[in-house]
């Protein structure tokens, strides 16, 4: 099976119910999206899917079509995107568990959503933070939209 990660075209030899999660951390070694519960609740986990955040644990690989982005994907050379320099400026992790799967998730919504309300913000992030840093991810998410593409 053939998964673009990344931009990359990677030959996956696993079994076809094999979680999208456990391919890209064991297989690809790919770090970035964590196992947070296995059940697509808390979103530690989320990677963009030809632009749409989905929960990676919960996808089986014969499932997946289109291009998948993880946290690793993001950086554009040696300059981090711009939701990641705005979560650095807002000093939005503690744990940092949750922080991949929350930076992809709002990635997408500003990709969708260039200018959003606290509504949109609401409505699009729905990963759970068990540090409750969710007044700083509302800022960072205002910061990188107003630093534009």
């Amino acid at each position: 099976m053939i998964l673009n990660v990344n931009g990359n075209d990677i030959t996956i030899d696993a079994e076809s119910d094999m979680p999208l999660l456990w391919a890209l951390r064991d297989l690809v070694g790919l770090k970035g999206p964590k196992f947070g519960c296995g059940i697509a609740a808390c979103g530690a986990c989320t990677v963009l899917i030809d632009g749409e955040p989905q929960r990676s644990c919960s996808i089986p690989i014969e499932s997946v079509e289109g291009s998948i982005v993880t946290i690793e994907g993001l950086p554009q050379g040696e300059k981090l995107h711009r939701v990641q320099d705005a979560w650095i400026a807002e000093n939005v992790p503690q744990c940092g568990y949750c922080q991949s799967g929350q930076i992809m998730a709002a990635v997408a919504l500003l990709e969708k959503t260039p200018n959003p309300s606290d509504d949109d913000i609401d409505e699009a992030m729905t990963n759970l933070c068990r540090c409750g840093t969710y007044p700083q991810i509302r800022a960072a998410i205002k910061r990188a939209a107003n630093q534009g593409v």
